[in-house]
């Protein structure tokens, strides 16, 4: 990363004046102008954690070839044309100091900065390219003395140039047009001999509300692993608060017509056939039929080790569509619904999926109160598992956005379930054609909120 930024860095002028006294010249004045680096290599590059203070990077034996325009005026002669410096000895170290600001944004810091570069030389091309070349070597001094002094600067500037991206970065992300997620840091990354931890927010809002929810999360901490590179633990804490914010926005109540159920079943035509006949054959109703679902409370989260579930308590209400067009209520059902969760990472998103596993069915007082339970348990239950569940699946599959670093991907993934939390292990990768706008957790093609900070964190 160091090496791309810099080969797109624009280097100031540099200016100066030497006597060159085996010339007999009082003064020659150069400039060398329009600085571009063709090649940056850093063969020998370490990072370390320094405990309560950051990560120190130490690069050394690096080396560059740049061209550059150069003009030189003397009282004898003056004159312009084209030249190649190769520099050699590059040696830089300093301390990255992670912190964050009033809105959860990074920040970070350059301590103890010091740059050096030991050796340069200059190739002067063009008509008298001989002649200029005869004098190289003194001018050589002098570039790397004024070349030194403007490494650290330069580096320096360019951190604060990243922290101005940083405080634009925006920690409020919209995941749908239901709810928004917020990723926000709510402490400084703890530093210690082996690793750096960052402690994020991770708390779902209905769009149109930004209350915390009415529950708090519960600590817990990530088992000691040493084998991948980042290990990230999302809490229940974050699904429950998920499913509270789809609730309270009423994600989860839904019409849909047998059409539209039809499309999501699975390709066994005999399946919604029987579905249907045993409706018409209770009812001998040829009306349209249509299907309502609520929840009735917000679905309940359950982490436990090897084992993710939801349970859904809803309602279930079969309506006939009738001839001047309305929907007449055939009847109406409580259930719950026991679902299993199968988790997936594909690209930088977490995707879930549901599986069926329990279908209790009560009936409350209704329309049809000689109707037995059991005569609809297995309907209904159809519905879910052929009907809505894949509609639900295939809402999932847009997947939630993990945290990670602008242009790293994750690879050598694994997910493991433990009481109250999952594990995500992952390797690194940075990819230099990954096209992610700058954002803290390299969430690409979302629409971004943007927002005011709302008070103090609670995750």
């Amino acid at each position: 990363m160091i090496e791309q930024m810099v080969m797109e860095k624009n280097i100031p002028d540099l200016k100066g004046s030497e006597s060159l006294e085996f010339l007999k010249v009082d003064y020659v004045n150069y400039n060398f102008s329009n600085i571009k680096i063709n090649v940056f290599s850093f063969p020998n590059t370490s990072l370390a954690f320094v405990p309560g203070v950051g990560i120190k990077a130490l690069t050394n034996h690096g080396t560059a070839n740049i061209s550059t325009n150069w003009e030189i005026k003397s009282p004898l002669f003056q004159d312009t044309g084209g030249a190649n410096l190769f520099l050699s000895g590059v040696y830089f170290t300093g301390i990255i100091v992670l912190a964050l600001n009033d809105f959860g944004h990074p920040i970070l810091k350059l301590q103890d900065c010091y740059a050096q570069v030991s050796h340069a030389h200059v190739s002067f091309s063009g008509e008298l390219s001989v002649l200029y070349n005869s004098f190289a070597e003194p001018m050589e001094k002098p570039i790397l003395k004024n070349l030194n002094e403007m490494l650290c600067p330069i580096i320096m500037s360019e951190v604060e140039a990243l922290n101005a991206n940083l405080s634009m970065v925006e920690v409020l992300t919209k995941i749908d047009n239901y709810i928004l997620l917020d990723y926000s840091l709510i402490s400084s990354p703890e530093i210690t001999e082996n690793y750096m931890e960052l402690n994020l927010k991770g708390v779902f809002y209905p769009l149109d509300n930004l209350t915390d929810p009415p529950f708090l999360p519960v600590p817990f901490a990530l088992p000691e692993r040493h084998d991948s590179m980042l290990y990230v633990g999302i809490s229940e804490f974050f699904f429950k608060s998920a499913s509270f914010a789809y609730f309270t926005s009423g994600a989860f109540n839904v019409t849909l017509s047998m059409k539209e159920i039809s499309n999501h079943l699975v390709q066994n035509s005999q399946g919604l056939g029987n579905v249907l006949s045993r409706i018409a054959e209770i009812y001998i109703l040829s009306q349209p039929f249509m299907v309502r679902v609520m929840a009735t409370e917000p679905p309940v989260i359950s982490l436990q080790p090897d084992s993710f579930t939801l349970d859904i308590p809803a309602s279930m209400v079969l309506l006939a569509q009738t001839e001047n067009s309305t929907a007449e209520a055939i009847v109406s059902m409580d259930f719950v619904a026991s679902t299993s969760v199968g988790l997936v990472i594909l690209g930088q998103r977490l995707v879930c999926s549901l599986s069926l596993n329990r279908f209790r069915l009560s009936l409350p007082e209704s329309n049809r109160s000689n109707i037995e339970v059991l005569r609809f348990e297995n309907i209904l239950s159809s519905i879910l598992h052929f009907g809505i569940l894949p509609l639900a699946n295939a809402k999932l599959q847009q997947g939630i956005p993990l945290p990670n670093p602008h242009k790293i991907s994750f690879v050598n993934s694994d997910i493991e379930v433990f009481e109250g939390f999952l594990l995500i292990s992952t390797d690194l990768k940075y990819e230099t054609s990954l096209k992610q706008q700058l954002s803290f957790h390299g969430w690409e093609g979302l629409n971004l909120i943007s927002g005011q900070w709302r008070g103090k964190p609670v995750a």
